[in-house]
């Protein structure tokens, strides 16, 4: 006998968006059942709002141990059940210490205890003489392994080189494990520091798509010698957008993420010394923006991360408004849904399309395709309930990250989050939290 029966006019499936009853029995989906199905209580009649599968994030900075002052698992995990996220992988930076051997990953793993609302994952990190612990890593369930390919911003996360690369991509292939990779070749470029720093033109500069296109390529060359599944991270540049099309056309086990924020906002509409947008690589112009967009709508990029990477306000120079000391990096967890689908809507996308760029296909990069991300029987009752056409805007009060710092303060959105299931289980009913630290670890 299922544990609760939910009812809606749009239950958001594969197969597209109808009327559907779903049963929820053991912490899966039981069955998806016609709308006019006879169902005994308990029943959660919906209406017309909308049924998603819950949020996978798997791009997520979550600071803890170490740098619990910028976010942390309880403060980070709380708002992304506000935000209808149920899966997040944190990466392997920027906690201290880093996520670069067992020892790292079982400090990190033993400093969610009791305060873990969604469930998380971890990514595993490559840095310069740490190829030995890969093995180890894998074995001890991470979901992948991320890259820089220019400095990190935390200097105990060094950047990897080709060599480096070519060490551990033959090791990830044999696993079937994806590199996560921030592709930028940066050279030195600090001139631009002499100038204006509070100009974000200035800013936008000083860190070229080429850095962007050029390390893409690389990457693009490393994955069709070795066959290691490669996953692109925030791009940016829409000028990678062709070899990226010609790579996956040759068959190449590539993937690419954009950012919400890259979509939602535009480099021509940054005032100078609003360093709360600062991120690396940069906002581009609306013109790359839109290219983005019609590349996510085609499925050319397969879906969309937040990045979520907060800091302390002191970081972020908001007074100061120097982006060239400013901490880089846009707090946006709780957000990831309503932004993305504020900014769709208006280019005609459709909730299975929400549901296809935020759950399923984030849940194939991070080896969970056939338990989470959809919603069919037998998969995870990780869900939400979406009042699609409600509008909020964005305030401090609203927001449940540690700092609320973000540039998304005082914009309309919309989509408001009404309900979350984590496991077939209510555990936020908006605004409430009805039932916090049932968030599971993932491995492979």
């Amino acid at each position: 006998m299922p544990d609760l029966f939910l009812k809606s006019t749009a239950v958001v499936t594969p197969q597209g968006q109808r009327p559907a009853v779903l049963a929820l029995q053991g912490g899966r989906i039981a069955d998806v059942l016609p709308y006019d199905a006879a169902v005994a209580s308990p029943v959660l009649d919906l209406g017309h709002a909308a049924v998603l599968p819950g949020v996978i994030d798997p791009h997520v900075h979550l600071n803890e141990p170490g740098r619990t002052d910028w976010e942390g698992f309880d403060t980070g995990t709380r708002a992304a059940l506000a935000g209808g996220l149920t899966t997040l992988v944190d990466m392997p930076l920027n906690s201290a210490p880093v996520t670069t051997s067992v020892e790292n990953l079982r400090l990190k793993q033993a400093a969610t205890q009791g305060q873990l609302h969604t469930n998380v994952g971890f990514w595993g990190g490559i840095v310069p003489g740490n190829a030995a612990e890969i093995e180890p890593l894998i074995a001890a369930g991470v979901l992948g392994f991320k890259a820089f390919l220019t400095h990190s911003g935390i200097d105990d996360f060094p950047n990897a080189t080709e060599t480096d690369l070519r060490r551990v991509m033959p090791l990830l292939a044999s696993h079937g494990l994806p590199l996560l990779v921030h592709c930028e070749l940066s050279q030195d470029n600090d001139e631009w520091k002499k100038g204006d720093t509070r100009s974000y033109p200035n800013y936008l500069a000083s860190r070229p798509k080429s850095w962007e296109d050029e390390a893409i390529k690389l990457m693009i060359r490393l994955c069709a010698e070795y066959r290691c599944p490669v996953h692109i991270v925030h791009l940016s540049s829409a000028n990678s957008l062709a070899p990226i099309a010609e790579a996956k056309a040759q068959g190449l086990p590539l993937t690419v993420e954009t950012g919400q924020h890259y979509l939602f906002f535009n480099a021509e509409d940054i005032v100078d010394g609003q360093t709360q947008f600062k991120c690396a690589p940069p906002i581009r112009e609306r013109a790359n923006n839109e290219q983005l967009w019609q590349a996510l709508q085609s499925g050319l990029i397969d879906f969309v991360a937040t990045d979520h990477s907060p800091a302390p306000p002191a970081l972020k120079q908001l007074t100061s408004g120097d982006f060239a000391t400013a901490w880089g990096g846009i707090a946006s967890l709780q957000l990831a849904l309503p932004v993305l689908w504020t900014a769709a809507r208006e280019r005609g996308a459709t909730l299975p399309d929400l549901a296809r760029w935020l759950s399923q296909n984030p849940a194939r990069l991070i080896g969970q395709l056939h338990y989470k991300g959809q919603i069919s029987k037998g998969y995870d009752a990780d869900l939400l309930v979406l009042a699609a056409d409600e509008k909020f805007t964005v305030t401090e009060a609203l927001l449940h990250h540690r700092h609320k710092v973000s540039p998304y303060l005082g914009r309309e959105l919309a989509g408001v989050v009404t309900h979350t299931f984590l496991a077939g289980e209510e555990v936020f009913r908006h605004p409430d939290f009805l039932h916090l630290n049932h968030g599971q670890l993932l491995s492979r």
